[in-house]
């Protein structure tokens, strides 16, 4: 029998606690319940309302056949009801599963059915994406819609918690594009989710037992401050929040439709951001030229101590904005991914660095293609071992070949080329593949030259990632045309529009005689990417 009454602060008589999610946002909510969990533009949420809402919401999905092991997707964007929704999910033993609001109906339907979801809780402007795709998704069985119909389910549902024991291998489970092609579900067990990605507010200290988190929290003087800009359909944004309440702080949320720099920064200012989190030159460039311009408003970021940036890289010229607008402030990189959790982070000091230099922990090293680690000065692939993920949902082989075993010890090895300074650190060189990063989003190049090629005018394209001051790399495309056949760029990028997300659609296309290829007929990218930076005009789009 489970038994409520409080006492310091905590419940008694229930089950045993786990490194769990849930059961830290409840053991939070029962020590400092009346702090502050959550801020966004529109509302403020304490850990007690935090969790209280969680609860009715899990209470609500279970009494509509959600389970533990089920699948839950959330298909919204970033909103106070995404945070709940995730939680909810994690109080029932379920995964929340982030879909990617911008995929069109081919990927939607991919997702979904790849990743066996049950339920949707779904913002108004998407029901008509999940109804398009819903006649080939036979189990899914529930569908929750933000606003009227979501108050009025909580509303109803119990604020008991009533779960039972949860599992600390309970699965965590986030889909990630990547460069394969088609979403990917990195699968990670909630314990190994919480010391492997949620612990750098603690600076990776141990974690002997769930509840020294909330007595921690209880006894701080304050909270830090983490404001999270990217969307949450992405880990990031998912991660900013969890280091944010495992250390008993608050996640700030931007939750505008539209990057504004005056509207970040007025939310920073409001809430007392200690940390932002940026994506590269896309977001950093407009936060640092709006602090720049003599007309900017007088906004209060004395609380603010660093800028942290990861997904993207940032550019010098950005660095050196931020420096100027910014000087009391450090500039902090991070290196991670989906499979790798937080792998590394380096705070900026003007080095001025040709690649991105992280300083790692002692589960993090560089591995030859033969398994050794590699000495000082030679490139191989960075590697993690510790706290890494199970591997992708449904697809052993892809899991076989990024997890593998050496030597008895297992190491995730995502792809990235990396060498180990002189002083330790590791220099992340990028991926062997030919994968785009715009602005964070990475686009595999040959899902977009699958639907150029679509058009009845196309013969034959080329799709390359060339560098660009906002995005970091935008999408150009080399096309052949049909003999006879014409064809604009506009009328190209409308044809792909049904068939890849807006993000993916070519900013630049060019027609060429012959896309260049390999004598064994293969795309021949290095050759693509010099003609297309050829046909641009220099080294920076337009």
């Amino acid at each position: 029998m489970i038994c409520h009454r409080v006492r310091n602060g905590y419940r008694l008589g229930m089950a045993q606690r786990h490194i769990h999610l849930a059961d830290i946002i409840e053991l939070m909510a029962d020590a400092i319940g009346h702090k502050t969990a959550v801020i966004t533009g529109e509302t403020t949420r304490t850990y007690a309302e935090l969790d209280e809402r969680a609860t009715r919401l899990a209470n609500h999905l279970g009494a509509n056949g959600v389970g533990p092991g089920d699948h839950v997707a959330i298909h919204a964007m970033n909103c106070i009801e995404w945070v709940e929704s995730f939680y909810a999910c994690c109080k029932l033993r379920a995964a929340p599963i982030n879909v990617n609001f911008r995929y069109v109906e081919a990927e939607l339907r991919y997702l979904y059915d790849n990743a066996d979801c049950v339920a949707v809780i779904v913002a108004p402007e998407f029901v008509d994406a999940v109804e398009a795709v819903s006649d080939s998704l036979p189990d899914l069985r529930h569908r929750l819609v933000l606003g009227d119909d979501y108050e009025s389910a909580l509303a109803a549902a119990s604020p008991e918690r009533a779960f039972g024991e949860r599992s600390p291998d309970d699965l965590y489970l986030v889909y990630t594009g990547g460069t394969t092609g088609m979403p990917k579900g990195v699968m990670w067990r909630q314990e190994d989710i919480v010391r492997g990605a949620l612990n750098a507010m603690r600076q990776g200290a141990p974690i002997d037992r769930v509840e020294q988190l909330a007595e921690e929290a209880a006894a701080a003087p304050g909270q830090g401050h983490l404001m999270a800009l990217g969307p949450m359909m992405h880990g990031g944004g998912q991660w900013v929040m969890g280091n944010s309440h495992v250390s008993g702080g608050v996640f700030v949320l931007y939750t505008e439709r539209r990057f504004d720099p005056h509207t970040v920064l007025e939310l920073a200012s409001r809430a007392g951001v200690h940390s932002l989190s940026t994506i590269g030159d896309a977001m950093a460039r407009p936060i640092a030229e709006a602090l720049l311009d003599p007309a900017c408003p007088d906004y209060d970021l004395s609380n603010l101590f660093s800028i942290g940036n990861g997904g993207a890289p940032l550019s010098s010229g950005v660095r050196e904005q931020l420096r100027a607008a910014l000087p009391n402030v450090i500039i902090l990189d991070s290196y991670g991914a989906s499979e790798t959790g937080a792998a590394g982070s380096r705070a900026d000091a003007g080095e001025g660095f040709s690649a991105p230099r992280f300083n790692t922990g002692p589960d993090v090293t560089v591995i030859a293609d033969d398994g050794r680690v590699c000495d000082v000065g030679e490139v191989g692939k960075l590697a993690r071992s510790g706290s890494i993920p199970l591997g992708y949902y449904k697809d052993p082989e892809k899991t076989a070949a990024t997890f593998p075993v050496i030597d008895g010890k297992r190491w995730v090895v995502p792809g990235d080329f990396a060498r180990i300074e002189d002083d330790g650190s590791i220099t992340v060189l990028g991926r062997g593949s030919v994968s785009i990063n715009s602005g964070g989003e990475k686009i595999y190049p040959e899902e977009v030259e699958a639907a150029l090629v679509q058009h009845p005018a196309v013969f034959d394209a080329v799709v390359v990632g060339t560098p660009s001051e906002r995005w970091g790399q935008q999408v150009t495309a080399l096309v052949k045309v049909r003999e006879g056949a014409e064809i604009t760029a506009d009328e190209l990028r409308d044809h792909c529009r049904n068939l890849v997300a807006d993000y993916k659609l070519p900013k630049d296309v060019f027609v060429v005689d012959a896309v260049p290829r390999t004598p064994v007929g293969k795309v021949d990218y290095k050759v693509s990417t010099a003609e297309a930076l050829r046909l641009l005009g220099g080294p920076v789009s337009r």
